[in-house]
């Protein structure tokens, strides 16, 4: 009897080596009838965009950027050059959202968003900047008109060169600049083909405006050749949720970062 208790203490011994030593792995726990085994799945993190500062406000305030992608077709989006028309403002980092999680979109494109042009202008409540220019009149066009509304001379603000210079940098192939209250899709210079294929994800109709003096759009659209689109939403977007813009004019942007390609 000895002898057998002995063996079984050796063997036991035996097999808690092995095991220690990788050589031995014992047989996984039977499943109780009717238990499920846990489901362990990797954190899902979607990699961050580019941040870039590219000037400050008047008052001080970052004017920050987000680069998604690093492709060849470069496209701009942005919002809010006046301060109070700012429902694209997370509209735009709803978008942000959407493309880091979501990469397969951005296969040789890179985005550039702007989600809020005029940080003074928004925590005033106002259209025009703390010196009271209004931004999307104040830069260099055939059209312009110096006055002190739209600024005694281009460019006298820092707002403006600001985006003056990221234009300059990336070169974008096609803008898009979310306003309100006027309801619709605008365009400059060769935008009604990319202003007509965004009208069809979404419920605003394209309507020609024209390039107003001093504009982003008389800027960009009618100097510059770069296709050009003023995104109009309603003014009571102001009171929508992000989900509710999003739902309502996600798939717009995404038609004219995807141009001339179709979204999902």
């Amino acid at each position: 009897m000895d002898r057998v208790r002995f063996s079984f203490a050796h063997i036991s011994l035996l097999v808690g080596l092995l095991a220690l030593s990788g050589c031995y792995e014992p047989e996984p726990r039977p499943l109780v009838l009717g238990e499920v085994p846990p489901l362990v799945l990797p954190p899902q993190e979607a990699p961050p965009a580019r941040h870039k500062l590219i000037g400050r406000s008047v008052q001080g305030r970052p004017l920050m950027i987000q680069i998604l992608g690093d492709g060849q077709d470069t496209v701009l989006i942005m919002a809010t050059i006046h301060g109070s028309e700012p429902a694209g403002t997370p509209l735009v980092n709803r978008l942000i959202d959407h493309l880091r999680y979501n990469r397969n979109l951005l296969q040789g494109r890179q985005v550039v968003l702007y989600p809020l042009a005029n940080p003074d202008g928004l925590a005033a409540g106002t259209r025009e900047n703390v010196r009271r220019i209004d931004l999307n009149r104040n830069f260099e066009t055939a059209n312009r008109v110096n006055d002190e509304t739209t600024g005694l001379r281009p460019l006298s603000e820092p707002e403006t060169r600001a985006l003056y210079s990221l234009i300059k940098e990336y070169s974008p192939s096609r803008i898009v600049s979310i306003h309100q209250p006027l309801n619709c899709i605008d365009y400059d210079g060769p935008g009604r083909v990319l202003a007509t294929r965004m009208a069809q994800y979404c419920d605003l109709p394209v309507k020609k405006i024209g390039a107003r003096p001093g504009s982003l759009g008389s800027y960009t659209g009618e100097t510059l050749g770069i296709a050009t689109i003023t995104l109009e939403l309603p003014g009571e977007a102001s009171k929508d949720s992000d989900q509710v813009l999003w739902d309502k004019y996600g798939k717009a942007l995404l038609a004219a970062i995807l141009y001339p390609e179709h979204p999902l």
